[in-house]
């Protein structure tokens, strides 16, 4: 199963993929730009505005029921952040032509709605309309404001602000409530189409009929002022002395979010070892964390560690009692420095290569995780692998590999969410 990659213009790539086991096909249309702090919240609100309609279907009844005639066709907008770049992504997905009870073309009404959604929005005099501007700023204004609900996700943000600081690669995916009121349908129509302009496209076809998909591209490029940027390189925080930090909240159960730096990006070619790597220390049940921190000590809830490869960033973050918050992180530390000096039982390597085979066995059960594997793979630059071949490399990473690899990572911020102390009248 492998990827084809055609250049179309400058800036504009088109993916292929085969999907034969599927009876369902996939077309994703991709924007990739360099994240900026002062058009971040325009950028976060745009999928809220783009997915409720485009010029054909100028509003959520029509988009609702021209889906609803394409036999339940899925549209899906969304952003993301890597590093200190951000994607904007368009997505349909729906059976293929030839499951079409009446013979339609649907590649061609998929590709027709993707693109319409992409480099076609509903505009009122030349703008977005300003009511769904002011209901989806409503709603995202919900969503920022209900981040401190989630404690867990409250306490790695806040982690990660002290981390990242100013740098564009911490800048929030989903903008700031501070810049709101600042939006408005001139704002965020400039930025969309600073966007167009600008931005890297890629086109992923997964099943579909690519001439359909390829007369759409060309149509929608066709007149389109093409400027593009180049996307920003990876960028990771300097090595610095740990800093700890301390909130106090109405909460029972406390959070630790500890972000470790290496100083640089992750290289590509290193990905599986620093997948290995995470799984040993804090990635799996069978991880030292899990097994010493939660188990063994009893220190947690719940420990586990991640890696962000694109600012080489390793989180390790946790539910711990507030009064063992200074235990549970010296622990982590002592699981850290015990892998970088003692020895690794083969079972520890063992258990997580099969869990990552596992992992990457499952890619192509989806069109979506298919998807998700090859553009991760596009984004994060050099040659694109594929799965079967990532799981073959797992066999050549052994201990003194996944001890070079967590020897790299030294401690920058501690982020600790705690219970306030009580009052005793």
């Amino acid at each position: 199963m492998s990827l084809h990659t055609e250049s179309i213009a400058p800036g504009v790539q088109l993916h292929t993929l085969p999907a034969d086991k599927f009876n369902r096909c996939r077309l994703s249309i991709h924007f990739r730009f360099a994240a900026a702090r002062p058009a971040a919240t325009d950028h976060a609100l745009l999928p809220l505005v783009l997915e409720r309609g485009y010029s054909a279907c100028p509003d959520m009844t029509a988009l609702s029921r021209k889906l609803a005639r394409l036999y339940g066709a899925d549209l899906t907008v969304a952003t993301f952040m890597q590093g200190a770049c951000r994607a904007l992504s368009v997505s349909v997905t729906g059976i293929k032509d030839e499951f079409a009870l009446e013979g339609e073309h649907l590649s061609a009404e998929y590709a027709a709605l993707a693109f319409g959604v992409a480099f076609e929005p509903y505009f009122e005099n030349g703008e977005f309309s300003a009511e769904a501007v002011n209901i989806e700023k409503a709603t995202l204004a919900r969503q920022l404001e209900s981040e401190i609900n989630d404690k867990r996700l409250y306490c790695v943000r806040q982690a990660q602000r002290r981390f990242f600081g100013d740098s564009p690669a911490g800048v929030a995916r989903d903008g700031y409530l501070e810049d709101l009121p600042a939006v408005t349908p001139a704002s965020l129509t400039a930025a969309y189409k600073d966007i167009l302009r600008t931005a890297s496209i890629d086109v992923m076809v997964l099943g579909m009929d690519e001439a359909a998909v390829r007369a759409k591209l060309a149509s929608a490029l066709e007149g389109l002022r093409r400027e593009p940027a180049p996307l920003p390189s990876f960028l990771a925080m300097p090595a610095v002395p740990a800093q700890h930090f301390e909130e106090k909240l109405d909460l029972v159960q406390a959070k630790l979010c500890m972000l470790f730096t290496m100083g640089r990006p992750a290289d590509p070619e290193e990905l599986d070892a620093y997948r290995m790597a995470m799984c040993v220390f804090g990635g799996l049940p069978s991880s030292r964390l899990f097994l010493n921190v939660r188990e063994k000590q009893s220190l947690c809830y719940y420990c586990a560690s991640r890696i962000t490869a694109a600012s080489g960033c390793m989180m390790v973050d946790s539910g711990v009692e507030p009064a063992n918050a200074e235990k549970a992180e010296a622990a982590i530390l002592a699981e850290l420095e015990k892998l970088l000096e003692g020895p690794i039982a083969p079972e520890e390597l063992e258990n997580a290569r099969l869990a990552l085979a596992s992992s990457l066995a499952g890619v192509g059960d989806s069109l979506a995780s298919m998807e998700n594997w090859y553009f991760g793979e596009i984004m994060r630059g050099g040659r694109v692998s594929t799965a079967e071949e990532a799981a073959a490399r797992l066999e050549t990473i052994g201990a003194d590999k996944v001890r070079d690899i967590l020897c790299r990572f030294t401690l920058s911020v501690s982020y600790l969410v705690t219970q306030k102390e009580e009052i005793h009248g």
